[in-house]
């Protein structure tokens, strides 16, 4: 009988807890399915006297989560603290150094040092796992790395941050203000403790880079993400969006064009028909798009104890069946640095702006957009503002580059008669 995979879990929130229970409740389980019996050595977290709901008594504890990691009996490190430096990373690398394969949920740090990471797991032989990092209970690592390896990805996008998908569909179906959405997610838990990690797409962001380099094979790039968040999102935006038969979502979109990789993170228009366009509350999605297996649609929770404790699990379990696969599904020496280019997929854009309530205002921004080689496609004034003199200008162009429309917007804001920064959202083809 093969000896047990015995784990060391660093951080004991509500995901680490969940792989507690897992471990405990489903012991059986496990073992007939993986050949081997799982168990828990030790754990580390930073209070060792809160009640967590499970029964750590059976376990050695380690304040320090380097101690842990460099444990003779821990085998794997199970890293759930979170955090793109410091115990998170120390650990891990001290696991790493000591040929212990690693299991984290931890997507700021693999955002941040994936490629040295992943480096020194394969000069030690060790194997580094982060299923749970991307899109909680959703396989689409797996997905990405195994089920389809003999595809060529041609664009992967997604809903991957539950908490701005919950506030965009409140808006909506409750009529709410970006504010008041903000603070119903925020009472509700929702938020992390900087909110700027959701609203402002940073968390979203960061899955997003993990996944273009698996479906690219290049370096994670994090840093090359266009990212804009939800906070310019407006209950206007979204009522014109439903008019028009699309919804507003953060949309992460990444592909590989002639002039490099696009990667962006911003709120987009989608058709509401569409899988994305019906995505409600907290849930993530993924498309994926292969040449050979053409769309493919992932669908879950994007959190929780449940579905985190669950993808961390699935990661555990190949480790014991003896599946080894490199950190991005490549060896890390064959990854690319990638060349990062802004969004050149022409595409159709929303556009809101505050117009000057005058004569040849309307002109004047036609023009702009004419000179930069923007057609319009429909066009809607609004209303008087009560408050100014101005008035909502909706726009929908034809197909365009980001840059053409970029020079565009440049362009008003140079004719004086356009108050504030307009609103640009793109409208994905789905």
């Amino acid at each position: 009988m093969s000896e047990p995979l015995r784990l060391g879990i660093a951080g004991l929130g509500t995901v680490g807890a969940g792989v507690v229970k897992i471990v405990q409740q489903k012991a059986e389980l496990l073992e007939a399915r993986s050949g081997r019996r799982i168990v828990i050595s030790a754990v580390s977290a930073r209070n060792r006297d809160k009640d967590r709901g499970v029964s750590l008594a059976d376990y050695a504890w380690e304040d320090d989560p380097v101690a842990l990691a460099k444990r003779d009996d821990v085998d794997v490190l199970v890293e759930l603290m979170g955090g793109s430096d410091g115990p998170a990373k120390a650990a891990t690398e001290a696991a790493l150094r000591a040929g212990k394969d690693v299991v984290t949920a931890n997507k700021a740090l693999l955002a941040h040092h994936g490629q040295a990471l992943a480096e020194l797991a394969e000069s030690t032989g060790a194997v580094l796992r982060f299923e749970a990092a991307v899109a909680g209970g959703i396989p689409v690592i797996k997905a990405l790395t195994e089920g389809l390896s003999a595809n060529r990805i041609t664009r992967v996008m997604g809903v991957m941050n539950g908490t701005c998908n919950y506030i965009l569909t409140r808006m909506e179906t409750g009529g709410l203000s970006y504010q008041e959405a903000f603070a119903e997610a925020d009472g509700l838990g929702y938020l992390e403790a900087d909110p700027e990690l959701d609203v402002g797409g940073i968390d979203a962001g960061h899955k997003l880079s993990l996944l273009s380099s698996i479906a690219y094979g290049t370096q994670v790039a994090f840093d090359e993400v266009e990212l804009e968040g939800i906070g310019r999102v407006s209950i206007e935006d979204i009522r014109q969006a439903a008019d028009m038969g699309y919804r507003i979502k953060l949309l992460g979109v990444c592909r590989m064009t002639e002039r490099g990789l696009e990667q962006s993170m911003a709120p987009s228009l989608v058709p509401a028909s569409s899988p994305l366009g019906q995505l409600e509350g907290g849930t993530n999605m993924v498309v994926i798009e292969g040449d050979e297996v053409g769309q493919i649609v992932l669908r879950g929770a994007g959190a929780g104890e449940g579905p985190t404790a669950s993808a961390v699990m699935g990661d555990v379990m190949d480790v014991a069946r003896g599946t080894r696969l490199s950190t991005f599904g490549a060896p890390a020496s064959s990854l690319i640095k990638p060349v990062a280019t802004k969004a050149t997929t022409p595409a159709p854009y929303y556009l809101r702006m505050a117009l000057a309530d005058r004569p040849g205002a309307l002109a004047k921004v036609a023009a702009a957009l004419g000179e930069a080689g923007v057609s319009i496609n429909r066009l809607r004034q609004y209303g008087q503002s009560p408050t100014a003199d101005t008035a909502p200008v909706l726009i929908v162009t034809h197909k365009t580059t980001r840059d053409a429309l970029d020079s565009a917007l440049a362009a008003m804001a140079d004719t004086g008669v356009v108050h504030g920064t307009p609103v640009a959202l793109r409208i994905e083809a789905v």
